[in-house]
């Protein structure tokens, strides 16, 4: 099974490519999903979240105050990272069995829909890393009318963000999403038939075989890291001359 990243930046398009994904029947991991359901009461992660910020960042039902949270985290860096430290091992457990899942239904191909895909070092661990853009300006306007902001406020939170364009250096696979919807569906369709046919006839085999499937990933990673190495030299190279 191809195990992908699917990532973008904010305003991009990503969530709109995982929806046209699904509608070709690829299975994705929405680890924004998985974020919320890591914290559901009862859960190890709330329980160490709780234990740490104290019980004002419940709710009277058990459930997580976000608000309340979000209040404590976002001014101050230390604490983010307390947070961070809890919920991001946690997501990565969920990701980790819900691929599984998928690989042991016999899918060709499993796609990670991860926001900080690159940012969080996950980029590494996929056959391929398909990255949604669109250019700056037009992320801006997207941005400002999906949130009714004005054009400082989201510029800000673009300036908050890796640059779409930094991401696109670490894509195998990139969608321009700068055009209309119709261009946007005959990408995705064009990419769901080459990563089924990039899957190829072994996918079958290794779900037969699991040490085939074991050697296929170590060898997919491997490749991935070295061909990751290559193009990191070609590009100090180039800044050199």
């Amino acid at each position: 099974m191809l195990v992908i990243g699917l990532t973008g930046g904010i305003a991009t398009g990503k969530s709109t490519v995982s929806t046209l994904l699904q509608t070709h029947g690829v299975p994705v991991v929405d680890a924004d999903v998985l974020a919320r359901e890591v914290v559901q009461p009862g859960t190890p992660a709330l329980a160490q979240i709780a234990a740490h910020f104290g019980a004002g960042v419940l709710r009277p039902d058990g459930a997580l105050d976000r608000a309340a949270l979000g209040a404590i985290v976002f001014a101050d860096e230390a604490q983010r990272a307390v947070l961070n430290s809890i919920v991001h091992p946690a997501v990565r457990r969920a990701m980790f069995w819900e691929v599984l899942r998928h690989w042991r239904r016999g899918e060709r191909v499993c796609v990670l829909d991860v926001p900080l895909l690159i940012e969080g070092g996950l980029w590494k661990y996929v056959a391929k890393v398909v990255v949604v853009y669109c250019s700056p300006e037009i992320q801006l306007q997207r941005l400002m009318k999906r949130d009714r902001s004005s054009r400082q406020d989201a510029s800000a939170r673009l300036t908050a963000q890796l640059p779409i364009a930094e991401k696109v250096q670490y894509g195998d696979i990139v969608i321009d999403n700068s055009g209309t919807l119709q261009d946007l569906e005959s990408q995705v369709s064009g990419l769901v038939t080459k990563l089924n046919k990039e899957a190829g006839w072994w996918w079958r085999v290794s779900w037969l075989l699991p040490p085939i499937a074991l050697i296929s990933a170590v060898w997919i990673l491997g490749w991935r890291t070295v061909r990751r190495a290559q193009k990191s030299t070609s590009k100090k190279r180039r800044a050199k001359a």
